[in-house]
């Protein structure tokens, strides 16, 4: 059984006008956040706007050129330039200081944020919109680690027992959310006729793919950062199943 159908109409705008509504979408929604910072926004919201923002906008460009991915990159850029800046203090945002970080701390948008971005932007140059791979790493980033993160603060009272930093709570919905989240995006671009995917296999490759996932946010390790270890794990095991 096939989940690709391909759209009878396609969208032609240019890429100008697509990356002008991109940039500005996401620059209103960083104020947002930053005007507003509670946890719940702090961790999911701008998680699931960023996949759900980038996925939008890759498909209404009608270029597959190389060039469509640097353009588009451009969106995700200016964010990581932003926290480059107010990481080293030589511009003050409280508002992004305090929505983005846990402790307040400028130093601390130079790591986790910053790493998040970069990969962002490594998944449109690289896999843009032709591959599940890079819809897989995007989905596992946005919905799995995003969510795993608010409920294993919320939920997460029964620890696991070789890292006392993680939860049950957290690990059962960073695999439950990336797999949903994954599920709905390849369906998204699958219908949309990029690539073409038979249900059964998917499902049971994104499983595994989930799996791995939540196998590496879980060890007790503070040598990788998450944000770099959950999307590479997620990466290399896509490849690996689906071949591209």
């Amino acid at each position: 059984m096939r989940i690709s159908k391909p759209c009878a109409i396609r969208r032609r705008t240019t890429p100008l006008l697509v990356g002008a509504v991109n940039m500005c979408d996401c620059m209103c929604y960083i104020h947002h956040v930053s005007n507003y910072a509670r946890e719940l926004e702090q961790k999911v919201g701008p998680h699931l706007v960023r996949a759900d923002l980038h996925g939008l906008m890759a498909n209404i460009q009608s270029s597959n050129s190389a060039e469509a991915r640097y353009f588009a990159s451009l969106v995700p850029l200016l964010n990581c330039l932003r926290l480059v800046l107010n990481g080293f203090s030589l511009t003050t945002d409280k508002g992004l200081v305090k929505s983005v970080t846990r402790e307040g701390n400028p130093k601390e948008l130079l790591r986790g944020p910053l790493y998040y971005i970069l990969m962002l932007i490594m998944c449109v140059v690289i896999f843009w919109r032709n591959s599940p791979t890079g819809v897989i790493m995007v989905a596992m980033m946005c919905g799995g680690d995003g969510i795993a993160d608010i409920i294993g603060r919320r939920f997460g009272a029964q620890k696991l027992p070789y890292n006392q930093h993680k939860s049950w709570a957290g690990s059962c919905s960073m695999f439950l959310f990336g797999f949903l989240v994954s599920i709905g995006m390849l369906f998204y671009f699958s219908y949309l006729g990029y690539f073409q995917l038979d249900l059964t296999e998917t499902v049971q490759r994104v499983a595994l793919v989930a799996f791995v996932a939540t196998v590496m946010e879980s060890l007790p390790t503070k040598v990788i950062d998450d944000n770099i270890s959950v999307p590479l794990i997620s990466m290399l095991t896509a490849l690996l199943t689906f071949g591209y």
